[in-house]
């Protein structure tokens, strides 16, 4: 009976672990939301790797825009597909601090690419993604929510 109970407490504080974990990074499915704080547009999948952070768009939440293309994009996105492209890059951890920054954003409605602070609220279900030029007072913040 004693062994059953702490294999009940050992997988509980388990799960909690995972969840925490999960929470405590950027890494995971976000749904945005357009600057009017009520419209999603889309699904980004935010990924790590060696402790830096990328997202692609998996989701366009407008039927009428699945097709769309970055027309306004530089370089290899050039006139590429909105859906699947890669939007945030090299992304990591500010040292010492509750926020990631150090990487890119792109905005694939006007084909800009934005220097990036992302800091995690709400217990990790939501995130303030600040895109900005030159510094973090010079730009603009969305929040996102976790989808998983």
């Amino acid at each position: 009976m004693k062994s059953l109970k702490h294999l009940m407490l050992a997988t509980a504080l388990g799960l909690y672990s995972a969840v925490a974990w999960s929470q405590s990074s950027p890494a995971g499915l976000w749904r945005t939301i357009d600057d009017d704080g009520k419209t999603e547009k889309s699904h980004v999948r935010i990924a790590e790797s060696g402790g830096t952070l990328s997202g692609r768009i998996e989701k366009i939440a407008d039927p009428s825009k699945q097709s769309a293309r970055c027309a306004d994009c530089d370089g290899a996105r050039k006139d590429q597909p909105v859906l699947g492209m890669t939007i945030i890059e090299g992304v990591r951890r500010a040292s010492g601090a509750d926020h990631w920054d150090s990487g890119t954003i792109l905005d694939p409605n006007n084909g800009k690419v934005y220097k990036v602070r992302m800091t995690l609220k709400d217990g990790g279900r939501a995130l303030e993604v600040r895109g900005y030029v030159g510094m973090p007072l010079l730009g603009r913040t969305q929040t996102w929510q976790r989808v998983e």
